[in-house]
């Protein structure tokens, strides 16, 4: 397994990233939530979970000021694919992946279901939205119109957790996994760490099977 850190610079800014190589022909783009980095639980168990399946994996490390979120969601999404796309185009350019995966947590939901779900390019690849936005209209219309293979997985006490849009999920080909008293780190609220770490278990378990499944 290699771990490579690298950079791209674009007309703007300098994008880094971590590419993590195992001689796949399978990559995993992961982009993280405003707060929730690469190192947090999801992504480091997510990580594992793929490195397992011989998956390859890229993090993509961004971040953005306070500012951004004040922007219509359209300016939100142009801002994160101007960092994610570059990276994406570069790791692709070879030629030695077959397969992509996706996977975003919260913030990182918005290019997928925004963007990248709906380019003809990603039709095949399998999709895992981690605390979708789904408070957002778009984000829920394009979750709702997509014919992607993947997983969607909320907590019902996260504050974007609205179970008439999530009944009219179940139509899609994404697997919904709902984490009873999971707030929008997926943690159980009250503190409740043995809990807290069962329902991450689930969710690399729903992971797992989702990865495999052909």
């Amino acid at each position: 397994m290699k771990v490579n850190k690298k950079s791209l610079q674009t007309k703007d800014k300098k994008i880094s990233y971590t590419h993590i190589e195992t001689g796949s022909k399978i990559i995993c783009f992961m982009f993280s939530g405003a707060g929730y980095t690469y190192d947090k639980p999801l992504f480091y168990y997510a990580t594992m979970t793929m490195l397992q399946n011989k998956i390859d994996v890229v993090h993509i490390h961004y971040s953005y000021n306070e500012d951004l979120f004040k922007q219509p969601l359209e300016n939100i999404t142009q801002t994160i694919m101007n960092d994610v796309n570059p990276v994406i185009l570069d790791v692709l350019k070879n030629g030695q992946y077959t397969e992509t995966i996706f996977l975003g947590k919260s913030l990182g939901t918005i290019p997928i279901a925004n963007e990248i779900m709906k380019r003809e390019s990603y039709l095949e690849s399998k999709m895992i939205l981690l605390t979708p936005l789904l408070k957002f209209d778009l984000i829920f219309e394009s979750i709702q119109n997509s014919k992607h293979q993947g997983l969607l997985v909320i907590g019902d006490k996260d504050p974007h957790y609205d179970s008439n849009k999530l009944e009219q999920l179940r139509k899609t080909n994404l697997n919904l996994e709902i984490i009873q008293n999971a707030n929008h780190s997926l943690d159980i609220e009250g503190f409740e760490t043995i809990n807290s770490i069962s329902s991450l278990s689930r969710v690399m378990e729903k992971l797992q099977n989702v990865i495999k499944a052909n």
